[in-house]
């Protein structure tokens, strides 16, 4: 489980990069908006899974309510999701490892 939160997490920041620095500036300065509106879909279920999966690995490693709110929080700062996998994703701990 939790290696897929990692995977959709960047997945997710990828996303996110893409809409707002390609699809939004072709929509609003191109004036071409079915990128925009194709890029944000996915985007969307990616947000989705990515705020479901993230309450669901802070049960499963037992992270404060805090953390939880801090993970879900990255996913609405551009880079955020990438500054996430790396501090809370990353640490080698046991608990990551068995999970």
């Amino acid at each position: 489980m939790i290696k897929i939160f990692r995977y959709l997490a960047i997945a997710e920041g990828y996303s996110f990069l893409l809409v707002l620095f390609v699809t939004m500036p072709l929509k609003y300065l191109g004036g071409i908006g079915m990128p925009n509106k194709i890029v944000g879909m996915a985007h969307g279920f990616l947000f989705l899974g990515y705020v479901v999966l993230a309450i669901v690995v802070a049960q499963i490693l037992k992270w404060k309510f805090k953390d939880m709110i801090i993970v879900i929080l990255m996913s609405v700062v551009p880079f955020g999701t990438f500054w996430m996998k790396d501090k809370y994703l990353n640490d080698g701990s046991e608990a990551l490892e068995a999970a």
